[in-house]
């Protein structure tokens, strides 16, 4: 695999960063009334003298409005997350396309060039590859491992592993298709250029350049020429 970005975690990282968080539940709160001048502390407000929106933490919203209570009219509070251990990434530092609607937990390293479509949730420690493509609705566990120029087909899940602390993360090598609602169990390794057909599980590692399917995924055939047509990555699609 090639080591396109230098982000990984281990087990014993993720579980002290969860311990020692102090945990959050984030909300934003829409509020109107006289509110020319009112102090919000450590709160976000965004707005004008008479409607705006209050972010931050729900605790402390909660102190506010009952605070200027004489002053808010009216207001509609909703909360994000509940005792969030691990915040949201911040999506502007990553060179990459990332679509609306995708979950990306701190922490995450993703690689020049990638391409996160709607829906795809990945998680704490998860590293991704320069020009791979994280197709809709895919799931990316813990720790997960995917390398450069890969495509995860929509609804597939990479299987995450935060505990037991001993468990070992999925390895996905380089230039690897997994189909659609494909699974990756826990621990297994995918060799480079390797193909994982839809709706496979694989429970076992695949080596570079074999073709797997079924459940559990065994190996039918070695990438030819005509798997490579039907495989075949577009670069237009990562760039930016």
């Amino acid at each position: 695999m090639t080591n396109t970005v230098n982000d990984e975690m281990n087990t014993e990282e993720i579980i002290r960063l969860i311990k020692e968080s102090k945990k959050k539940t984030p909300a934003r709160a829409f509020i109107s009334g006289d509110l020319k001048g009112l102090d919000w502390g450590e709160l976000r407000f965004v707005g004008g003298s008479d409607f705006g929106t209050l972010k931050g933490d729900l605790a402390l919203i909660e102190e506010s409005l009952k605070k200027h209570a004489s002053r808010v009219t009216a207001s509609d509070v909703e909360v994000l997350a509940r005792n969030s251990a691990v915040p949201l990434a911040d999506l502007s530092k990553y060179e990459a396309r990332i679509e609306p609607g995708a979950i990306i937990r701190d922490r995450v390293a993703i690689g020049k060039n990638a391409v996160i479509m709607m829906g795809a949730v990945i998680n704490i420690g998860a590293v991704i590859g320069e020009s791979t493509m994280i197709d809709m609705n895919c799931v990316l566990g813990g720790r997960a491992r995917i390398g450069a120029r890969c495509h995860i087909g929509a609804g597939a899940v990479i299987a995450g592993v935060v505990e037991p602390a001993s468990a070992q993360p999925v390895v996905i090598g380089d230039g690897v298709l997994v189909g659609g609602n494909a699974v990756v169990l826990e621990g297994v390794q995918v060799g480079d250029g390797a193909v994982v057909a839809a709706g496979a599980i694989v429970t076992e590692d695949v080596p570079a350049g074999a073709v797997v399917a079924g459940s559990p995924a065994k190996i039918i055939k070695q990438v030819d020429d005509k798997t490579i047509s039907k495989t075949q990555i577009v670069e237009d699609l990562r760039k930016i």
